[in-house]
C-alpha cells in the first residue's frame, strides 16, 4: 500500500453497525460487560477506545511500525519514553531540541537522578564517547528544532545496537510523509501530532510508535497507568487531517523550497537554515533518509539584531506570529523569546541559536502570497 493510501485507509474500518465510512467518535468514558470480563474489547477509555485505538492503528502503519499509542501532548509522550527508565540511567541528546524537551529532561526528571548529555550528534561517532554502563537511551531530532540541523538516523543506530541502548527520534518535523526512522534503525518514533499530523492547528496530541512488542506493552502500561491519554474527539480531528498530509506535506516541501530560495538571496538576510541547499551541513544524509525536505526554515538578519527582527516579524501579515508549526497556515516565531526560552541564553549560542533568529513554519497558500509578504515585511 503506497503512502497516500495508507494516510486515507490504514487501520480504518466503516462502522460496523451503520456502515458509516468515518470513524465515529465514541465519546464515552466506560463500557458495558456482559459479565465480569466478558466485554468486546474495551473496558474504560483511559485503556482503550475505539476512535483512539483507530488513530493508533493509522499511525503505527504510516511508520511502517506495529503498535501507536496516542498521548494529551508530545511532552507526555516524551514523559512516557523517559518512564521506561530508572535512577541512575542516563540519557545523551542532540544538543539541539525543542525547548520544551530540554525543560522536562532537566526540570522534571534530572531531579529524579536520570544523567542527560547535550552534545552536538552532525557527526555520529561523537555519540560513543559518551556511553557507559549507565546508557540507556539515546535522543534524536532530525530534522532539529530550530537550527534544522541533520543527524543520520542508520549510523547512530548502528551505535545504539552495538551498544544495545534505545534509540528514539523525534520525527515530528519530517513526519513519515518525508522519513520512517523505524526503517533505519530507530526503536521509537514520537511525533507532537499537534503540528504536521493534526495539520491543521486545533489540536494538542502526541504518539509513539514501535515495532517491539515488548517495548510496546512497557509504553502502553505507562500509557495506562499515567493516563495522559488524548480524547476521541481529538483522535477524530486528526485522523481526518492524516487522509491530506500527503498533499500538504507536497505543497509545504514546494512552498518551503521557493521560500529558502528566496531568503537565500535577500540582501538583508544573513543566514538561512535550510537542509535542502547542497551547502547545508549533512545535506547529503538528508537526501538519502528524507523524501524530500519539509516547510521548516530558520534564518538571522544581518547585523544580528534582535529588535529588527522583531520588526520584521511584527510586519508579516500572512507568516502570522504564533508558537507551534506544521499547519496549513504561515507562521512566524522567534525561538529565543518563545519555543526555546526555557533553555538557557549560554546553552541557545553555543548551537548558534542567536537572538535574531526566526523560524518560519511556511504554509500551504499560494506561494506567490508568501513570498510577497516576505518581500514587504522585510523591506
Amino acid at each position: 500500500m503506497k503512502f497516500g493510501t495508507k494516510a486515507i485507509h490504514a487501520g480504518i474500518e466503516p462502522d460496523p453497525s451503520t456502515g458509516a465510512i468515518m470513524t465515529p467518535i465514541y465519546q464515552t468514558s466506560t463500557y458495558v460487560q456482559a459479565s465480569p470480563g466478558d466485554h468486546k474489547g474495551f473496558e474504560y477509555s483511559r485503556s482503550g477506545n475505539p476512535t483512539r485505538d483507530a488513530l493508533q492503528k493509522n499511525l503505527a502503519a504510516l511508520e511502517n511500525g506495529t503498535h501507536g499509542l496516542c498521548f494529551g501532548s508530545g511532552l507526555a509522550a516524551i514523559d512516557a519514553v523517559i518512564k521506561l527508565l530508572s535512577p541512575g540511567d542516563e540519557v545523551i541528546s542532540t544538543n539541539d531540541l525543542y525547548g520544551g524537551t530540554y525543560r522536562i529532561f532537566t526540570k522534571i526528571f534530572e531531579k529524579y537522578g536520570i544523567k542527560f548529555h547535550f552534545i552536538g550528534m552532525g557527526e555520529a561517532a561523537n555519540i560513543e564517547k559518551y556511553i557507559n554502563s549507565n546508557t540507556k537511551l539515546i535522543w534524536v531530532e532530525t530534522p532539529t528544532n530550530p537550527m534544522m540541523n541533520i543527524i543520520d538516523i542508520k549510523a547512530v543506530a548502528r551505535i545504539s545496537k552495538k551498544h544495545e541502548v534505545l534509540l528514539a527520534v523525534d520525527n515530528t518535523f519530517a513526519t513519515p510523509y518525508l522519513q520512517t526512522p523505524l526503517d533505519l534503525g530507530a526503536d521509537i518514533i514520537m511525533h507532537s501530532i499537534t503540528k504536521y499530523l493534526g495539520g491543521h492547528s486545533d489540536v494538542i496530541m502526541g504518539a509513539l510508535i514501535v515495532k517491539d512488542k515488548k517495548l510496546a506493552d512497557e509504553l502502553a502500561f505507562i500509557q495506562n497507568s499515567c493516563g495522559a491519554v488524548t480524547g476521541p474527539q481529538d483522535c477524530f480531528l486528526v485522523l481526518r487531517g492524516i487522509k491530506t498530509l500527503h498533499i500538504r506535506m507536497q505543497r509545504h516541501c514546494e512552498n518551503g523550497k521557493a521560500v529558502a530560495q528566496y531568503l537565500v538571496k535577500h540582501p538583508k538576510v544573513d543566514k538561512v537554515y535550510w537542509p535542502g541547499f547542497e551547502s547545508h551541513p549533512n545535506h547529503s544524509i538528508a537526501a538519502e533518509q528524507m523524501r524530500d525536505f519539509g516547510g521548516m526554515i530558520s534564518f538571522t538578519l544581518k547585523g544580528n539584531d534582535r529588535q529588527e527582527s522583531f520588526r520584521v516579524m511584527e510586519r508579516f501579515h500572512f507568516f502570522s506570529l504564533a508558537e507551534s508549526l506544521g499547519g496549513v497556515e504561515s507562521l512566524a516565531n522567534h525561538p529565543a523569546t518563545m519555543t526555546h526560552a526555557s533553555i538557557p541564553k549560554k546553552e541557545r549560542e553555543k548551537i548558534g541559536l542567536s537572538d535574531s533568529l526566526i523560524r518560519l513554519s511556511v504554509g500551504i497558500e499560494n506561494i506567490e502570497d508568501l513570498i510577497e509578504d516576505l518581500e514587504q515585511a522585510l523591506g
